[in-house]
C-alpha cells in the first residue's frame, strides 16, 4: 500500500510518500491557503495510487498565536464566572513583577455563570437552568466548564444540550467532553481553546478534504499532539488535541528511525526555522505528558512531552541592554527570511551565521541560492563563531531538561537530529551533554512528513479518580496512573503495574531523589488509548558512507555539519547516518 504524510510548516510544505519499497520526497513553498500546500507537495512526490493520507497542520496553533479564532463565551457555576481570568495567580511569574499573562480568549462581558454546584459527594445545589442568561446574537462558540463536572458531568450535560438548542448551529463544548480532570482552571481553559478553535479548524479540515477527494486522494487522517492520527471527524471536534501535529510527527518519525537502527534509548532534536522540540524516547517510545503551554495557556491533554525553546535557524542575533549577545525567540520567519536568503532581510539570523561558517551549501532545500556576502552585512562585527555557540547554550537548556533534570543520565541515550538545521548542531550539543553517538535520518529535513506516513491511530481517554488508591478498585490492564503522594500538588506518571504503588516510589526516588513508603499515595487519574499501528517503515538503504570531521554532508531537505574529533559513518544496510565521537580533546561539561 502506498502512504502520504504532508506536514505543513511555516516556511516548506513537505511531503513523504513510500511507494514500492521506495521513499520520496518534496519540499514546497506554504501558501496562505494551507490545502493548496499540501496538494503542491502531494504532486511533487506524484502520489497516485495512495491507500493512507496522513497530515499534520498548524492551523490550530497559528489561530491561537494570531488570535484568530471564534467569537467565545464562557459559561461556568455561578461565582466563578472569572475562572479565565483569576488564572493560578495574578503574576505570570513570581519573582519576575514585568511579567504579563496572556490576554484571555473571553473578554469578562461574555463570562457568564448557571446557578448550580455538585461537589465531592454529590449536588449541593440543583440545577436552575432558567438562571442560564441570554449570550446574545453575535457569539460564535461557547465553552461550558462547571466547577465538578470532571466527577459528574449531569449539570454540564444538561446546560450544554440547552445552549445547543438555544444557538443552533453554534459551536458548543463542554469540558466533560474534552478534558474530563480536575484543576478547574487548566480545564476551563482547555475548554476555552476548543471552542475558540473550532470554527476555523473544521473550516480548514472540510476543504482540505473536498480538496483531496478532487485530487483524486484518500480523505485525509490527522496528526493529534499525543502522537497519533484520527479521522477528519475527529480532529475537527476537538481542535485543541492538534496543537502540536506537526512537532508530534516529527517525534514519531524519529522513533521509528531509531528503532530501525536498533537503539532505544535516544533523545530527539527537532530543529526548525522558529523553534527547537526535544523530546525523550526511552525503551523505543517516547515520553507523553498530560498537560503543556501553547501561547502562554495551559492545555490539558495528552500530549507527546517535548520541550520548546526558541531558538531556530531563523532566530534573530541581538545584543540586549547590557551588550549580552542572545539568540531568539524572534525569528526572521518565511519573509523576509534570514539575510543571506535574498528577500530583503537585514538581521542576522542562525542560518547566516552557519553559512558564514561554511557549514551550508550554496543553495539549500528547495533551491534557494543563498548570498554570503548578505550575511556578511548583516553579521557586521558579530562573530558568527560566537552566535552558534549561543544558540547551541539555549538548545542545551531544554535537553538537559528531559534528562538530566529527570534524572536520567544522557550519557546512555544517542542524540537523533532532524529538522532543517538540527544535524548543524547536533554534535557540538552531544558533545556538551558527553553523548557519543548521533544519528541523522536520511530524510532528516522531511521526518515529521515520513513520522505521519507512518503514524499510528491512537484515541487517548482519561478517567479522574481523585481518592486514595486503596479505595480506587479494579484499574485497566494497561495504560498509565497519575499518581501522588497525599498532601502533594503534583502528580507523577507511571505506568500500571500489579506494584502500583511500588511503581509509584520507584519514580518518585528517580525523579525526586528519595520516596517515603510508609506514605500514603492519592490516585488522581487513569490514562489509557486505543491503539491501532500503522504501516512498518522500511527505508530504502543509502549509500556506503564513512568520513572524518571536519565536513558537511548534504541530505534530504538538512545538512549535517560533523566536526572535528567526529566520524560519520552509513554501512549501507539502512539510511542512517551514525556520528560518533572518536576524540576525547573536549570535555564533557555537561555532565
Amino acid at each position: 500500500m502506498n502512504v502520504l504524510g504532508v506536514d505543513v510548516g511555516g516556511t516548506f510544505t513537505d511531503a513523504v510518500l513510500l511507494a514500492d519499497g521506495e521513499l520520496r520526497t518534496a519540499k514546497v513553498p506554504t501558501a496562505r491557503r494551507q490545502e493548496e500546500s499540501v496538494l503542491a507537495a502531494a504532486r511533487a512526490v506524484g502520489a497516485e495510487e495512495v491507500g493512507r493520507f496522513t497530515h499534520g497542520t498548524t492551523v490550530a496553533t497559528n489561530a491561537l498565536l494570531e488570535r484568530r479564532g471564534a467569537r467565545t463565551a464562557f459559561v461556568s457555576t455561578a461565582g466563578f464566572e472569572h475562572m479565565l481570568h483569576l488564572r493560578r495567580q495574578d503574576r505570570a511569574q513570581l519573582y519576575r513583577l514585568c511579567a504579563s499573562h496572556p490576554e484571555p480568549l473571553v473578554p469578562l462581558e461574555r463570562c457568564f455563570g448557571v446557578r448550580e454546584r455538585i461537589g465531592p459527594d454529590g449536588v449541593l445545589v440543583p440545577l436552575e437552568l432558567g438562571s442560564l442568561p441570554e449570550l446574545g446574537e453575535d457569539v460564535e462558540a461557547v465553552a461550558v466548564c462547571l466547577l465538578f463536572a470532571f466527577r459528574d458531568p449531569s449539570h454540564e450535560g444538561a446546560v450544554v444540550e440547552e445552549l445547543r438548542r438555544r444557538l443552533p448551529g453554534r459551536r458548543v463544548v463542554g469540558s466533560h467532553e474534552v478534558a474530563p480532570e480536575f484543576r478547574e482552571y487548566e480545564r476551563a481553559s482547555t475548554t476555552a481553546i476548543d471552542a475558540y478553535l473550532g470554527p476555523v479548524v473544521s473550516g480548514y479540515l472540510e476543504a482540505l478534504r473536498a480538496a483531496s477527494r478532487g485530487a483524486g486522494l484518500p480523505e485525509p487522517l490527522v496528526m493529534g499532539s499525543s502522537g497519533g492520527v484520527v479521522s477528519v471527524e475527529e480532529a475537527a471536534a476537538h481542535p485543541a488535541r492538534a496543537l502540536v501535529s506537526g512537532p508530534a510527527a516529527g517525534v514519531v518519525g524519529a522513533a521509528r528511525v531509531v528503532g530501525l537502527a536498533g537503539v532505544e534509548n535516544a533523545i530527539s532534536l527537532d530543529m526548525g526555522g522558529t523553534s527547537t522540540d526535544v523530546c525523550l524516547i526511552s525503551a523505543g517510545s517516547a515520553g507523553r505528558a498530560a498537560e503543556r503551554e501553547v501561547a502562554g495557556l495551559p492545555v490539558r491533554l495528552p500530549t507527546v512531552d517535548l520541550q520548546t525553546v526558541g531558538a531556530g535557524g531563523g532566530s534573530i542575533v541581538w545584543r540586549d541592554s547590557g551588550g549580552a549577545l542572545r539568540v531568539g525567540p524572534e525569528s526572521a520567519g518565511a519573509e523576509p527570511g534570514p539575510a543571506c536568503y535574498g528577500r530583503g532581510g537585514e538581521r542576522p539570523t542562525v542560518t547566516d551565521a552557519n553559512l558564514l561558517l561554511g557549514r551550508l551549501p550554496e543553495r539549500i532545500a528547495g533551491g534557494l541560492s543563498l548570498d554570503r556576502s548578505a550575511a556578511e552585512r548583516a553579521f557586521g562585527e558579530i562573530d558568527p563563531e560566537e552566535a552558534a555557540a549561543v544558540v547551541n547554550a539555549e538548545m542545551l537548556r531544554a535537553l538537559r531538561l528531559v534528562s538530566v533534570e529527570r534524572g536520567h543520565d544522557p550519557r546512555g541515550f544517542a542524540l537523533v537530529a532532524f529538522g532543517g538545521a538540527g544535524p548543524l548542531h547536533a554534535c557540538e550539543l552531544a558533545e556538551e551533554l558527553g553523548i557519543g553517538t548521533v544519528l541523522v535520518p536520511a530524510a532528516a529535513g522531511v521526518l515529521s512528513a515520513l513520522g505521519l506516513a507512518v503514524g499510528d491511530e491512537r484515541r487517548d481517554h482519561v478517567e479522574s479518580f481523585v481518592c486514595p488508591l486503596e479505595d480506587a478498585g479494579e484499574l485497566p490492564g494497561a495504560g498509565e496512573a497519575d499518581l501522588r503522594y497525599t498532601g502533594q500538588s503534583f502528580e507523577l506518571t507511571v505506568r500500571l503495574d500489579e506494584d502500583l504503588a511500588g511503581a509509584f516510589h520507584r519514580a518518585h526516588e528517580a525523579r525526586y531523589g528519595y520516596a517515603d513508603a510508609a506514605r500514603r499515595i492519592e490516585l488522581v487519574a487513569v490514562r489509557t488509548a486505543e491503539v491501532r499501528h500503522g504501516p512498518e517503515l522500511r527505508l530504502p538503504p543509502a549509500d556506503r558512507l564513512e568520513v572524518h570531521g571536519p565536513t558537511r554532508i548534504d541530505l534530504e531537505g538538512a545538512t549535517c555539519w560533523i566536526p572535528p574529533g567526529w566520524v560519520g559513518v552509513r554501512d549501507g544496510i539502512d539510511s542512517t547516518l551514525r556520528v560518533t565521537k572518536v576524540s576525547r580533546e573536549r570535555g564533557n561539561s555537561g555532565t
